[in-house]
């Protein structure tokens, strides 16, 4: 059968045919008539078979070849092979049996294939006339055949009659039904014939379920007639495939037999031409054609149309031309045209017409609501002849563009008084843009003016109209609109009168060209009011509008009734009419303006000239919003090839969609990226043909669901597929891979039983069936393939019977699909049909691997179908690895187990496996079934288990979830690998991706292993054993809940309250409006009175219980007793002995406390904290305060006085103790009162009151100690740590080693502020170790530690020798004590004298330079180091040669210091007596005339220093900071000319009451000249150098800032003894020296440039 058209290309009714030949056609419709034909000789025949005859069509001039040429298909003999272009005679159908025996059937069918292909084959074709019986001869023959067949039957009832008894059996089937196989739309007959006394009551049944013909009126046709029973279908559809049974039963007993009925969709040619079993004559027994007066009328549709494309305002036609013979003037056959299978009738947009050989119908005015299936149907008296097509109807072009496709199918429902429900389709193209909604319109029958229905477009396919005038009649249209326009408007639909439907339907419908009605209204009964409307609901909520309904009032009286209706928001009680103005007539109502989101009740009241009625019934909570949800996208799309313009594109419906109206297709040339639709009205199947696509290109498809709500979002795109004719088979990755694996299970003579397994690639959609084929094998050469199976199988697994014994056979199968019949595998092997008389059993088959884990698995099979000698007992699984040999098969158990399935354990992860299984009996084991395939041991993702729960009413259930499942999956239970179709103990249920099975009446009878498979996944299963003990424990925990205890969150507690009232209270997790409690107290029911005061709060389940205070007589148990429904529970408290006592102490505590509360009260008694600042702080916190309550302090009964204003705003007094010492011990006391009442508050800070707050203070000042650090002196190492605040009560200790210290002279302890040191001295060795400073607060203490070894030890122990090294170079290194000037102006002709101090160890060699070079001491130069201490710098006449700059460069072995200054030599202004001594603005000296003369100041140092100590590098401890090396004022002595200079100098010292600053010119005289340093105003002449970066004892600090008191004075006295200077003729002032001063500087001494030892002599140089 590969050559035949695949069945699946007819699933579509408008399958396009019109690709067959012109002699395809010919030959069919000659086969058709010949098959009558011939059958109608053979009926006459008593000898046998005669030749068929068959009549020419051309001989009648009749021509049955259409004129287009369409591509013709392959076609299939008897025996499945390609004879060529014939129609295939299918073999199971019973359609045309001709009454013969099976081989004069086969012969027959024989001579007409032969006479079909030599008509095809050959040019000329013969014919014959055809003999027909005259109407006299049928009559008599028929006539006779009666008179027989009733004296037949009264010879049989004669007969039963006599021997009534003897006669009774069971009914017995002489004639058993047979099964059929028909073509979809063809009538199929069931026929049997039943003996039996009594007669047998005859019942047939459909799948087990009885028929009822009145069910299904002219579906079903059941006849009896003389023990014939018949059962007729007609017009069979795909549903009609069953088992059908007809049962027999009289009072002996009853029988059945069994018969199927496959209809069969789109494989092979069948012509809808075929007549129908009802119109054909039983009278011979067999089936053919009906004649009636003679004549049978053969029809024959020529010049068919094909499928067709307009557009919306075109005019389209279609049209066929009409054969029929024989032609008779006086007959006309029945023209009906069909559109979606109703009957079209004429109007102003359908128009038909028949002219006698001629069928027409015109669509004058294309809308989308004209696409469809159009079929034609030619019916005659003998039969009927029918031709479809589709019509596609595409969008008119819009006026905007951009604008969407106008909407559809404009419908009126539910039509009262005043009020219509209009109904649409959304259309296909939305232009580009997201449809914003759609706008009705009315227009008044008769006139032409339209009307918008609504002001805001609605999304909502549905729309109610209100406003109607009653008794007119309306047409409606509707217009879609997007954001770029408007569409054209809809078709307008059918008028529709405003009217009552009872009126309606008792006068009838309005004349739509006149749009009124004449309503005859009843005379007015005066004075009754109407009664409340009836059944008030909500029919249609969206979030645009409510509809409501309602049916009048039963009590309205004669006078008709109009409605008010009104609403209020749900939970109010506040109504508010909604139509004010104008009541309504219909009982329907839309409201509109309802807030999206709210809930509302509605109420309806009547009303007429008597009065308004009472309201109905308020309707139940409505909340506005879209009741209907947009359905969800469809699933998979799978496209096949059809024709060469055509596809077939299915696809899996939305799920759970509500009212859909259908689906819509589109289409895409892959690669353009541009859509186009397939249809523009909506199709309610999952398969449709597209047509109009363009041959050789490739196509991708989507699909969108439509219901009123919406449209939905498209579906995946399907895969690409080419638009070419499927003749030959279908597309390879649509239908189903071939099955493999093919063996026999099973032999007998006649019939084998095979099995194979499922194909590796199942296609575009699931499996749903299995056809096998088989082939003779006779020497070796294979025969033809010959179908074992018409109907497909769903197992894999069948036995084909009719075999021929010892014949070699050969087997193919084919899997199927939606999509289409798969290849066919490779044949199998060559087996013989010989009957097994092996005693083993055969293989076990179908194997399946579940619950595949890292480490396990679970193998299940199914039992050999030959069972050998014996029963099978047992079976054996073996086991190997997939890559492994084939001699690495090994056995898993050692004993044969007795059941079909079995879990494998201890497998290695990741490794692949392969199973097998052997069968046993008696006799022994059988052969091995096909391995399974290989099953990697991995535990997926996501894999879950079976979870057991047991739910509040105790119900006892497996649950299984799974995350991976698809639209075609579906859980399947088993028991002990059973599947559980129909359990009688368990209740399944499934929701999305979670199922559960619920044990009924759990039990011993439910143990075992249950497990859950989910298809359609990769292997999702799980299982779950339920033993013995499991369900003990189940029982248990399901008895718990059936028969509750309420849940209590808290037991049965008391507490105390203010006033010292007892509260008793529990609390429930849980408990419902019903719930009761009962209260108990020893035994005794108590309630509610003046003792007892309860409380019972269901919201939250607190339960409580209230007692003023107790007394001796409430001792005892409390008891609260709780019901809930079945639900029970209690709770007790016991309350004697001393626990009472001590209750009821604390309850008169509480209750004297509240009375002390009524004053001013501590809410919190005095206590203390310590601040992070080591401040004590006292405080209390108070409350009740007034302005005139007063708080005083007391310590040891003296009252404290509080600086600050106490404050009550915080409720706190504070009192601060900084620095705590002992004198703070005492006892400290707080009062607070006024006219209220008095309350007082002590605290006792004596002895261990007291040494716990010292405690507490030590523990804050421990907490704040800083990590010990490491330092290193001059003198040795020092360790320290700094705490935020020192108490000289702190005890603290030093260790080393974990051992206290011993304090000597080398290591000491000391502290500086808030600085605890530790210094080691001259440390050694022994020294090093950890060292800790412990801090001692009564508790534990705290510890700071540090280690003080490695590498630590030996930084701090070199940083220690370079500082001791340092401090001695220092002490000892060459200096300029005393500073010299930076400028110093003279006059020409005067002598200058500078005097500086020098110290260092040893004596520094001085050495003078001007402007760089050495100088040498001469008559004009005197230069002098006396004492080497002090050097002295005269010249004895300044010139002008003399001005320069000047060095006094000092040096020793521990380093080099200089000074410099500059000489300005200024023009003698001539001798007026007086010289004076000035310094100018910036400090510079003049010497000569009171004028002093401008300077200019160097911008440099004048002074550098280069000592001969190495490089020190910044020890990484804690530097200590290097004091300023203070600056020394030096003597400048003028020396007239020729007077030799006095001796220099030394520094005064400047008193401690005088800063250096305090020199100022306001203090001295005009013959003391100023030496200012340029830095600092306020010092003399200065003297600057850098020093080593060291830190100076005390004894450096003194020596350097000034001189004792013995240098002093002899530096006074050798000043006095200085001899004044004379007044010379030259006009020279003796000027007096001042003695030089001593000042230190705030600024530190400069640094000063250190040098290597190195460069010590080229510094020299």
């Amino acid at each position: 059968m590969s050559g035949s058209i695949p069945f699946y290309q007819k699933h579509h009714r408008h399958y396009d045919r019109g690709y067959r030949s012109r002699e395809t056609e010919s030959a069919i419709s000659q086969y058709q008539q010949n098959s009558s034909s011939y059958s109608s000789q053979s009926s006459k025949s008593t000898k046998g078979i005669r030749a068929a005859t068959y009549t020419s069509l051309e001989e009648g001039g009749i021509s049955p070849l259409p004129k287009r040429a369409k591509p013709t298909y392959l076609a299939m003999d008897k025996e499945n092979q390609i004879i060529g272009y014939v129609v295939p005679i299918f073999r199971g159908s019973r359609e045309f049996e001709s009454g013969l025996s099976d081989t004069e059937e086969a012969r027959a069918k024989e001579s007409a294939g032969y006479l079909a292909r030599r008509d095809l084959f050959t040019s000329g074709v013969e014919s014959e006339r055809i003999e027909h019986k005259s109407r006299r001869t049928v009559m008599r023959e028929s006539a006779e055949r009666i008179s027989l067949s009733k004296r037949i039957h009264e010879n049989e009832e004669y007969h039963k009659r006599l021997n009534e008894d003897s006669l009774m059996h069971t009914p017995e089937f002489v004639t058993k039904p047979r099964s059929h196989t028909v073509w979809e739309k063809q009538c199929v007959r069931l026929h049997c014939t039943i003996s039996g006394w009594p007669e047998p009551r005859v019942v047939w049944y459909k799948n087990n379920v009885s028929i009822d013909p009145m069910s299904k009126p002219g579906k079903y046709k059941l006849e009896s007639s003389y023990n014939v029973h018949s059962l007729e279908i007609n017009r069979c559809d795909f549903d009609d495939t069953a088992q059908y049974r007809v049962s027999a039963m009289n009072s002996k007993g009853e029988n059945s037999a069994f018969a199927s009925v496959v209809v069969k969709r789109f494989k092979g040619e069948f012509d809808e031409s075929l007549p129908s079993p009802r119109l054909q004559s039983r009278k011979f027994g067999f089936e053919a054609p009906c004649l009636e007066y003679g004549v049978t009328f053969e029809t024959h549709i020529v010049e068919k149309f094909g499928v067709s494309f307009g557009r919306e305002g075109e005019t389209l036609s279609l049209g066929c031309s009409v054969i029929i013979y024989p032609s008779l003037q006086r007959f006309q056959p029945e023209i009906e045209w069909y559109r979606d299978d109703k009957l079209l009738v004429p109007s102003k947009w359908v128009q038909t017409h028949w002219s006698g050989d001629r069928a027409t119908l015109t669509l004058t005015h294309l809308n989308k609501e004209d696409e469809g299936l159009y079929t034609l149907r030619v019916i005659t008296k003998s039969s009927f002849e029918t031709h479809s097509a589709y019509v596609f109807v595409r969008d008119a072009d819009a006026e905007v563009a951009g604008a969407p496709g106008a909407p559809l199918d404009v419908r009126c429902q539910d039509a009262n008084k005043d009020y219509v429900i209009v109904t649409w389709k959304q259309p296909a193209v939305d232009g580009g843009s997201a449809i914003l909604g759609y706008f009705v319109d009315r227009c008044e029958v008769g006139t032409t003016h339209w009307a918008q229905c609504n002001d805001t477009p609605v999304k909502f396919a549905r729309f109610p109209v209100t406003g109607l005038v009653e008794g007119r009649s309306y047409v409606f249209r509707v217009r879609a609109v997007n954001k770029a326009g408007m569409s054209h408007p809809s078709r307008v639909s059918e008028p529709v009168a405003a009217m009552d439907p009872a009126d309606r339907t008792r006068k009838g419908a309005s004349a739509p060209w006149t749009g009124q009605i004449i309503v005859t209204e009843e005379e007015p009964v005066e004075g009754v009011v109407p009664g409340r409307p009836r059944d008030l609901t909500v029919i249609e909520a969206t979030k645009n509008y409510v509809v409501l309904s309602w049916k009048p009032p039963g009590d309205k009286g004669h006078e008709g009734v109009m409605y008010y209706v009104e609403k209020c928001v749900s939970g109010t009680d506040s109504w508010q009419r909604v139509n004010t103005e104008i009541p309504v007539k219909s009982p329907r109502f839309a409201l509109f303006d309802l807030a999206e989101g709210k809930s509302y009740c509605f109420r309806v009241r009547c009303c007429n000239s008597a009065g308004v009625g009472e309201p109905s019934d308020p309707t139940e909570a409505t909340t506005v919003g879209d009741k209907l949800d947009i359905p969800s996208a469809p699933g998979r799309v799978v496209p096949t090839r059809n024709t060469d313009t055509s596809v077939v594109v299915s696809w899996e419906g939305s799920r759970d969609a509500k009212e859909l109206v259908g689906y819509y297709i589109e289409d895409s040339i892959v690669g353009s990226n541009s859509w186009e639709p397939c249809n523009n009205k909506p199709v309610k199947g999952t398969r449709f043909v597209c047509h109009g696509l363009t041959t050789g290109e490739s196509y991708i498809f989507r699909v969108r669901a439509v219901n009123a709500a919406g449209i939905s979002e498209f579906s995946q795109e399907s895969e690409a597929i080419e638009v070419k004719a499927a003749i030959g088979g279908g597309i390879l990755h649509a239908s189903p891979a071939p099955p493999y694996g093919i063996n026999v299970l099973e032999c007998v003579r006649d019939s084998m039983v095979l099995a194979w397994k499922q194909p590796t690639f199942i296609g575009g959609a699931d499996i749903t069936g299995y056809f096998v084929d088989y082939r003779e094998v006779i020497g070796g050469v294979p025969g033809k393939w010959h179908e074992a199976n018409i109907r497909s199988v769903s197992e894999r697994a069948y036995r084909v019977s009719e075999l021929k014994e010892n014949m070699l056979y050969q087997f193919q199968v084919r899997a199927a699909n939606m999509a289409g019949v798969g290849i066919p595998s490779l044949p199998s092997e060559t087996f013989k049909c010989e009957e097994w008389t092996i005693a083993v059993p055969g293989p076990p088959h179908d194997l399946q691997v579940q619950e595949v884990r890292k480490n396990s698995l679970v193998l299940l099979w199914k039992p050999p179908v030959y069972q050998g000698r014996d029963v099978v007992n047992g079976y054996y699984i073996d086991i190997k690895e997939a890559e492994a040999e084939f001699e690495m098969w090994r056995g898993v158990n050692e004993k044969a187990t007795n059941k079909t399935f079995m879990k494998i354990k201890d497998l290695k992860e990741g490794e692949s496996y392969v199973f097998r299984v052997r069968a046993q009996n008696k006799a022994g084991v059988g052969k091995a079934s096909e391995p399974t395939e290989p099953v990697e041991a991995v535990t997926k993702p996501g894999t879950a288990e079976i979870v057991v729960n047991v739910d509040d009413d105790g119900v006892i259930s497996l649950n299984f979830e799974c995350s991976n499942l698809n639209a075609d999956s579906k859980f399947v239970w088993s028991k002990n690998y059973v599947e559980m179709t129909e359990p009688e103990r368990m209740t399944l249920e499934t929701k999305g991706s979670k199922s559960k099975a619920i044990f009924n009446t759990p039990s011993e009878d439910d143990l075992g292993i249950y497990s859950c498979f989910v298809t359609h996944t990769d292997g999702a299963s799980a299982s779950y054993t339920l033993s013995e003990e499991a369900l003990k424990e189940l029982l248990k925990v399901s008895h718990d809940h059936k028969f509750p205890i309420i849940p209590l969150k808290t037991e049965l507690a008391v507490e105390l309250l203010e006033k010292g009232r007892v509260r008793f209270w529990l609390q429930a997790e849980k408990i419902s409006a019903n719930g009761k409690v009962e209260y108990v107290f020893n035994d005794n029911m108590i309630s509610q009175g003046e003792k007892y005061k309860m409380n019972f709060d269901k919201n939250t389940g607190i339960i409580e219980m209230f007692m003023e205070s107790l007394g001796k007589e409430d001792e005892g148990t409390f008891t609260f007793q709780l019901q809930d429904g079945k639900a029970t529970n209690q709770s007790s408290l016991v309350l004697i002995g001393d626990v009472f006592k001590q209750l009821q102490k604390e309850s008169e505590f509480q209750r004297k406390e509240w009375h002390r509360k009524q004053g001013p009260h501590f809410v919190e008694y005095l206590g203390y904290e310590v601040t992070p600042e080591c401040c004590v702080r006292l405080k209390c916190k108070v409350g009740n305060m007034k302005k005139d309550s007063v708080a005083l302090w007391y310590k040891d009964g003296r009252e404290v006085k509080v600086n600050e204003k106490l404050d009550f705003s915080e409720g706190v007094l504070t009192l601060e103790i900084t620095q705590i010492s002992k004198k703070d011990a005492g006892i400290y006391e707080v009062v607070l009162k006024d006219d209220r009442g008095k309350d007082t508050s002590t605290l006792n800070l004596t002895d261990q009151g007291f040494k716990e707050l010292m405690n507490q203070v030590f523990s804050v000042i421990a907490n704040s100690s800083t990590p010990l650090k490491i330092q290193s002196t001059e003198e040795g190492i020092r360790l320290y740590s700094f705490v935020s605040y020192y108490n000289d009560e702190l005890h603290v200790t030093w260790h080393h080693k974990d051992a206290a210290i011993a304090f000597t002279e080398r290591i000491k302890s000391g502290v500086v502020g808030e600085q605890l040191w530790l210094q080691i001295s001259e440390p050694t060795e022994k020294d090093k170790g950890k060292y800790a400073i412990e801090f001692f607060d009564g508790k534990g203490g705290l510890r700071r530690t540090v280690e003080l070894a490695g590498q630590a030890f030996d930084d701090a122990y070199a940083e220690f020798q370079r500082l001791k090294a340092a401090a001695i170079a220092e002490r000892n290194r060459a200096r300029v004590a005393g500073g010299l000037p930076d400028v110093v102006t003279i006059q020409e002709g005067k002598a200058l004298n500078l005097t500086c101090n020098i110290s260092g160890d040893p004596v520094p060699e001085v050495t003078w330079l001007k402007n760089e070079r050495e100088m040498v001491s001469d008559d004009h130069y005197i230069l002098k180091f006396e004492s080497g201490k002090f050097a002295s710098f005269t010249i004895t006449s300044v010139n002008t040669s003399d001005s320069g700059k000047y060095s006094i460069l000092v040096k020793n072995k521990y380093g080099t210091e200089s000074g410099d200054f500059t000489l300005k030599t200024i023009e003698n202004m001539g001798d007026f007596g007086v010289v004076s001594y000035l310094a100018d603005a910036d400090g510079n000296v003049n010497i000569g005339p009171a004028t002093p003369v401008p300077t200019c100041r160097s911008t440099k140092p004048s002074t550098k220093s280069t000592p001969t100590t190495p490089t020190t590098v910044t020890p990484t401890q804690t530097p200590t900071p290097a004091n300023p090396t203070p600056q020394n004022k030096t003597t400048v002595t003028p020396t007239p000319e020729n007077q030799t200079p006095s001796t220099p100098t030394p520094p005064t010292k400047i008193p401690d009451n005088q800063s250096p600053g305090s020199l100022t010119p306001q203090n001295q005289t005009s013959d003391t000249p100023i030496l200012q340093h340029p830095a600092n105003p306020t010092s003399s002449i200065s003297n600057t150098s850098t020093p080593q970066p060291f830190t100076p004892t005390p004894g450096e600090k003194s020596e350097n800032n000034s001189m004792d008191d013995k240098k002093i004075t002899a530096m006074l006295e050798e000043a006095e003894a200085v001899e004044p200077i004379n007044h010379t003729d030259h006009g020279d002032v003796p000027v007096s020296t001042p003695a030089p001063e001593t000042t230190s500087s705030s600024e530190p001494e400069p640094k000063r440039e250190e040098t290597p030892p190195a460069l010590e002599t080229a510094n020299e140089d």
